[in-house]
């Protein structure tokens, strides 16, 4: 918001310089983006405002905050012959020059209309050197009236060329399917179901909040015009601006909320400019079609919550004298104060918006530097937190780097990850196609990490991601990794190898472990991984036993070339739910053992398999064996692979290292015997497994 500072001084009696007056207001809240000095000796304060105090996109509304900061009374813009902000008093009735229906209260609650006859010309130099000091450029005396009221007082106004209404008539509708307009801009716009326009009797003549029509609009040979001042439903006008691709200024006030207390008052004012600068008079009384009158809301401030919340005591008088500086009603209660928010201060509707106005302006440099005592202690962290800290800790050890993606992903890359009953969700109104989906997989921003840093010279990435997937069926956690490049790092005693399948699956155990979860991987398939290089997650024991927990593989070389990666990369990726990992968790025992005091016997045992055999399963057979074996045993270990001269094609040797101890006594060699040929008996009964 440009503030032109002669125009804020018609409003408040401020001598202080441009500087001065941006620093106090800058430490209430308004960010000064600049001051810009102008040749008359004038000056400009740009100030940023937040999208919650759209009453301060006008000169009137920082003014007022002008007013407070230096307590100063505000002049207001008045009906009264001597004020210096005039407004040219009215009568509210109908016209019999046009007719105003609103179809549609729900998005335009309020419409305030005027007929006048007007003289179309340049503004006069006065008005045009304050617009273009505001950033507006000037067009006309009517266009230009209406845009000096919008800055003036925060109240966005349009005019119709009467002539060019059909009935004549106007009416606040939605648009009608496959309705068009072409707007002020020239281009012919197609119009939505629920989009607000203000029609004629034939047709649409503008975008309701947004920008007016083409065939309406107001030129050189216009003698009649129609002055719209009213209120639109902010959301709809975010909606519809939004869709459109079309912000304007009056989108821009609109769509933060507007005063609906200010349409007749906008009138007023422009009537006013026009007969003070010659350009028309007003023709018949104001409509105002009000159907459902709104009363201000009045809100109560407790002094002890005041005082609690700001951690000073502020004096009562200054209590009363910033709020209504303000322009808020106040009156003293037993325990505080009520005080009546104008309609303007749409951000006024908690107690604490009212502590918080008068912290700013009271100063929150004058607070004490002190914290409160602590009377209780910190509640626990939640357990989410502890968990994912653990996830991230265990994963950077692995070597891997952290990546954050955005949530929302463009449809295209979302489409291979969305996998069968979890289709991917569509943004109703997307900032743009780049972030028109929410994400179904962590993959999709993860594999474009990798892509990034591929096409950036790194030829070894290892990203991991912790965050959150969407469904239609709701919101779950996930840890997502991908990896490509070499599974081990370059030494100069010997050459390194590249990533395979295994490297993404040991970190996967990894982790698993770490949060004491018991897995199994099976075989499986994905449409987005590579056939033969994929494996299923589920959890192996615990409350949660037999649900999936997660998918590993290789991506699919297509999706990696859609993504941007080099052909010749092989891209392997892990995700897993982490939700389902938390209620699969096996509690720790705090139980401790004493180390062993009996020896232990370790055996080896080399067998040839079919290749097709899992590591897994052969494992799984040992252990079965192992429940009745005379020596127990404490640990298996697969420490050679072997395929070539000497072993059968298809097949291939494994080798296993058993070792055996007893807590209670040393164990003998016939007892290791018979647990070991035990356990080979078991491998070839089920597995047809031959001893090398």
């Amino acid at each position: 918001m440009r503030l032109v500072l002669s125009w804020l001084r018609e409003f408040v009696d401020v001598s202080a310089p441009a500087e001065e007056i941006a620093e106090k207001v800058g430490l209430r809240g308004f960010e000064v983006a600049s001051i810009e000095k102008l040749d008359d000796g004038d000056a400009v304060i740009d100030f940023e405002i937040t999208a919650n105090r759209p009453d301060c996109l006008s000169v009137l509304g920082l003014a007022r905050e002008v007013a407070t900061v230096y307590d100063k009374p505000i002049t207001l813009p008045s009906s009264d012959p001597r004020a210096k902000i005039a407004l040219k008093p009215v009568t509210i009735g109908s016209s019999d020059r046009v007719k105003v229906t609103i179809d549609d209260a729900e998005l335009c609650p309020r419409y305030a209309a005027a007929v006048a006859d007007v003289k179309i010309g340049p503004a006069p130099a006065w008005m045009t050197a304050r617009l273009h000091a505001a950033g507006v450029r000037p067009i006309s005396t009517i266009v230009d009236i209406t845009n000096y009221v919008n800055v003036e007082i925060g109240q966005p106004m349009h005019a119709f060329d009467l002539a060019k209404l059909a009935g004549p008539e106007i009416r606040v509708r939605r648009a009608k399917p496959g309705e068009t307009i072409r707007t002020l801009d020239g281009i012919d716009r197609k119009l939505e179901a629920d989009m607000l326009v203000i029609a004629d009797r034939d047709r649409a003549q503008a975008i309701a909040g947004v920008m007016g029509g083409a065939a309406s609009e107001v030129s050189a040979s216009t003698k009649l015009v129609v002055y719209e001042s009213a209120y639109f439903k902010p959301a709809s006008v975010r909606r519809t601006s939004k869709r459109l691709g079309l912000k304007t200024e009056a989108s821009s006030r609109f769509e933060r909320g507007a005063d609906i207390g200010a349409q007749v008052v906008a009138l007023q004012r422009a009537i006013a400019l026009m007969e003070q600068i010659g350009a028309g008079t007003a023709i018949g009384p104001v409509i105002d079609c009000y159907p459902q009158p709104r009363s201000p809301k009045t809100l109560h401030l407790r002094r002890d919550r005041l005082t609690r919340l700001l951690g000073v005591s502020v004096p009562d008088a200054e209590v009363v004298r910033i709020l209504t500086r303000l322009g808020l009603r106040v009156t003293s209660t037993p325990d505080g104060w009520d005080a009546v928010a104008p309609t303007f201060r749409v951000d006024l509707l908690r107690e604490v918006d009212l502590i918080e106005e008068v912290g700013r302006h009271y100063g929150f440099d004058r607070l004490e530097a002190t914290f409160p005592v602590v009377t209780t202690a910190a509640p626990p962290p939640d357990p989410r937190i502890l968990r994912d800290r653990l996830v991230r800790r265990v994963l950077t050890a692995a070597g891997l780097s952290e990546a954050v993606t955005f949530g929302f992903i463009e449809a295209k890359a979302a489409e291979p990850f969305a996998t069968a009953g979890h289709a991917s969700i569509a943004v109703a109104n997307p900032l743009s196609a780049k972030f028109d989906t929410l994400r179904p997989s962590l993959l999709p921003g993860l594999v474009d990490a990798v892509a990034h840093n591929r096409r950036h010279g790194r030829s070894d990435v290892r990203l991991f991601e912790i965050g959150t997937r969407f469904a239609a069926d709701g919101e779950t956690r996930g840890v997502a990794v991908a990896w490509t490049g070499n599974g081990s790092g370059d030494h100069w005693s010997g050459g390194s190898r590249e990533v395979d399948f295994f490297d993404v699956k040991g970190v996967v155990e990894q982790l698993c472990g770490v949060l004491r979860v018991p897995v199994d991987f099976q075989p499986a398939s994905e449409s987005y991984l590579m056939p033969g290089q994929t494996a299923s997650l589920v959890v192996a024991g615990g409350p949660a036993r037999g649900e999936p927990a997660g998918l590993v593989g290789q991506l699919q070389p297509a999706i990696a070339d859609a993504r941007g990666l080099p052909s010749k990369d092989r891209v392997y990726v892990g995700e897993l739910n982490l939700d389902v990992l938390s209620r699969a968790r096996v509690a720790a025992s705090d139980a401790t053992r004493p180390l062993p005091r009996h020896p232990s016997v370790v055996r080896d045992l080399s067998i040839v398999v079919p290749d097709t055999l899992p590591a897994a399963i052969i494992r799984g057979t040992i252990q079965s064996a192992a429940r009745v074996l005379a020596a127990p045993l404490v640990s298996i270990s697969f420490f050679d692979r072997y395929q070539g001269k000497g072993v059968p094609s298809g097949s291939v040797s494994v080798s296993v290292r058993l070792t055996f101890q007893a807590d209670d006594r040393t164990l003998t060699d016939a007892e290791v015997q018979q647990s070991f040929d035990t356990i080979l008996a078991a491998l070839v009964r089920d597995h047809g497994a031959v001893q090398r």
